[in-house]
């Protein structure tokens, strides 16, 4: 049979009159990539969404702030138009229901493919790593025992989205599946989730001392379990500004405490772990949030949850509030889950194509040698590094050393950082937040004459700032350059520009940083 619009399951600005005629067509690969996801990916008069990015490639922009997110790549997009084609063609024979959830099936077996899965695991896809929180709280939570206890590090360092997700309220204007709802609203299965948050920072921005971080959580968890409370744990790796926390250690102490009522949710949103790491989590029993954009460089809003076995079993019988509709389409959930059947049998093309934009990115990078990954990473961290201490435009945010210790040994390239963190500063002094989100904003604009006009209008993109505590009286923001999957393939790639290329770029978006740091108080300057 074929599928009708409805069926389809976009928003209705999404389709011209044209659309509307042809049961058989489907908006073009740019609109399907900002469907099916929350106002975030919904493109302003400028076809950019909230994070500044279009739904199509922009080749001429130097690409450095992954921690915030990506703009699909030629390579990915060209992928997504060819899943879009075939899309088309099948829905000639089939309802999209049907074909939306077989592309899905391939795409969870290849995405466990690529990522190394040599043991069972359950993969829910969702549109975002907020969304991921939502349905993990759900998953955790059960009614028959005192309310779910959610302790999770500071939003500020995770998304501001987070704890309203955990503790089962609306954190949007509209759901995945497109329907309205009130922000802070809860909805049935949220009451009676705690939500507790645990600084990672102290109030000058600089790094809590990781026993301190343990202590608190650690008190927090035994004292919600030992009154019979079950506790999901966020242990996040890594944050926006590339640290872990809880410890590994801490996690591990508490779930071997704690088994039936302690769960460990690792938020690894930014997706910036080797499969050696991934797989560790799992076989500790974890679950694990992934996205395929930020590190991985696909657009934005394609977000999987993984279970492993052990995690997996006892929830697929687990029932879910029905507002979970308004996130979830049947096919996300897999294959044996009670979850699914209360489920719309509905199509989110938008989430299947930005999947297939992140595994075209993944196909390429696991092609590459795990030996030159690593080597790379390290040379890229050591030149940023080295740029960011000798500048006196910039101050780097401390960020202590990874480290996945009991868990996991500190061998693969994933162990090396590739968030570089840093405050802006003129004269000596920091910039306020205006300024440092004002250079933010400047960076991705073709600037005028401001000493050197090459380089004033080539557009670049640094991760958005984030909030970091407050200096010398000063409330300050950290802006993030990035590596990410398509830079790394471009420059060991071999129809690559080579390593110099991509850290001269990066080089060349800190001058461009620099500039607009001493010019920001003259605004005809920039």
């Amino acid at each position: 049979m074929g599928a009708s619009i409805n069926q389809i399951n976009l928003s209705p600005d999404l389709f011209s009159h044209q659309h509307r005629e042809s049961p058989h067509d489907l908006p073009s690969a740019s609109q399907l990539l900002t469907s099916g996801g929350d106002s975030r990916i919904v493109c302003n008069a400028d076809g950019q969404n909230k994070y500044g990015c279009l739904p199509s490639p922009e080749p001429d922009v130097f690409a450095y702030g992954s921690s915030t997110a990506s703009t699909i790549t030629p390579g990915a997009f060209t992928a997504v138009e060819r899943l879009r084609l075939r899309l088309l063609r099948a829905m000639r024979a089939d309802d999209a229901a049907s074909v939306y959830a077989r592309e899905l099936t391939r795409v969870r077996t290849e995405l466990g493919d690529l990522c190394e899965l040599s043991s069972p695991v359950d993969i829910i896809f969702a549109a975002s790593g907020t969304d991921l929180h939502l349905i993990a709280a759900q998953l955790a939570n059960d009614a028959t025992s005192p309310g779910l206890l959610a302790v999770m590090i500071e939003p500020a360092e995770t998304g501001s989205g987070v704890p309203a997700a955990l503790a089962g309220q609306h954190f949007d204007n509209r759901t995945a599946l497109g329907k309205a709802v009130e922000p802070g609203a809860g909805f049935f299965g949220g009451e009676g989730i705690e939500v507790v948050t645990v600084a990672n920072r102290a109030a000058d921005g600089t790094p809590r001392a990781a026993a301190i971080i343990d202590a608190e959580v650690f008190a927090l968890v035994v004292k919600a379990a030992n009154s019979g409370r079950r506790v999901l744990l966020q242990l996040v790796d890594v944050s926006k500004t590339g640290m872990i926390a809880p410890s590994l250690n801490c996690a591990l102490e508490l779930r071997r405490r704690f088994p039936d009522l302690v769960n460990v949710l690792v938020d690894a949103c930014q997706f910036r772990v080797a499969p050696s790491t991934l797989r560790a989590y799992l076989q500790a029993g974890f679950w694990v949030a992934i996205t395929g954009s930020k590190f991985v460089g696909g657009p934005a809003f394609s977000g999987a949850l993984l279970l492993p076995e052990t995690a997996a079993q006892p929830l697929r019988t687990h029932v879910l509030p029905p507002a979970i509709g308004d996130y979830s389409a049947r096919a996300d959930w897999p294959a044996g889950w009670t979850a699914r059947y209360a489920l719309a049998d509905a199509a989110n093309f938008g989430l299947l194509l930005r999947w297939e934009a992140a595994l075209a990115e993944l196909r390429a990078f696991r092609a590459l040698p795990e030996a030159a990954v690593k080597s790379f990473v390290e040379t890229f961290a050591m030149k940023m590094q080295q740029r960011l201490s000798s500048d006196p435009s910039f101050q780097l945010l401390p960020v202590p050393a990874i480290d996945r210790r009991p868990l996991v040994n500190p061998s693969s390239w994933d162990h090396a950082p590739t968030i570089f963190p840093f405050m802006l500063r003129r004269d000596g002094m920091p910039l306020k937040r205006e300024e440092t989100a004002r250079v933010y904003t400047l960076l991705q604009q073709e600037n005028g004459d401001a000493g050197a006009s090459a380089l004033a209008a080539q557009r670049c993109r640094l991760g958005q700032p984030v909030q970091c505590g407050v200096v010398n009286g000063t409330p300050v923001s950290a802006l993030r350059l990035c590596v990410s999957i398509p830079l790394i393939v471009d420059a060991l790639g071999a129809s690559g520009r080579g390593p110099e290329a991509v850290i001269r770029e990066a080089l060349l978006t800190l001058d461009k940083t620099a500039l607009l740091t001493g010019a920001i108080d003259e605004p005809q300057a920039v």
